[in-house]
């Protein structure tokens, strides 16, 4: 049986939304404050579109960080070293968290929004999760790694987009330098 197809004003309007969302919320300075009517009237749809569509502001939010993680996502499954499955723990886990920090600072208005979103622990997002047990698994296979689970939180606990965000334009940090204190952090930890 085919996969059901989606038509092309669904794909169009999809396509609308989530570029009038990245807009927002990259131009918006308090990422909370974006609201579905915002991206609706933005995107030129009825806000029961994006009701229907992605559930919530969360939703939306999460549907728009997925698409811009795939490529890192797909990089670090199945890709090739540094990244990929067949580097050796060592050199990957810096490798992954050298990548993610990149990633939520090229992304940091939806990471914000993503993790400050809603009442839920940003623990328990799929995301956080994925994120925890790559890290986790990789960190059980470096000999001598301290407790590989909470290594894991603390690593990520590292890149959260609010100290991410704050250390880039609060404190005015370039990234290079935020990727060398960064890459000190991961070692000390790992050695």
């Amino acid at each position: 049986m085919n996969p059901r197809r989606e038509r092309a004003d669904a794909q169009r309007n999809r396509e609308a939304v989530l570029a009038a969302a990245d807009r927002l919320f990259a131009g918006s300075t308090a990422p909370g404050s974006v609201s579905m009517d915002d991206v609706a009237t933005a995107a030129g749809v009825g806000k029961g579109t994006l009701f229907r569509r992605f559930g919530d502001r969360d939703g939306l939010v999460r549907a728009l960080m997925e698409k811009r993680a795939a490529p890192l996502r797909e990089a670090v499954t199945e890709g090739p070293p540094p990244l990929g499955p067949r580097t050796p723990a060592r050199e990957r886990v810096p490798a992954l968290m050298a990548a993610l920090l990149r990633f939520k600072l090229d992304n940091r208005h939806l990471a914000l929004a993503l993790e400050s979103g809603g009442g839920n622990s940003p623990y328990r997002a799929g995301h956080y999760t994925w994120w925890h047990a790559l890290l986790r698994d990789a960190v059980r296979e470096i000999p001598g790694a301290p407790d590989a689970d909470f290594t894991a939180h603390a690593l990520l606990a590292a890149v959260r987009a609010d100290l991410v965000e704050y250390l880039a334009d609060g404190e005015g940090t370039p990234p290079e330098r935020l990727e060398g204190r960064l890459a000190a952090f991961v070692a000390k930890v790992l050695a």
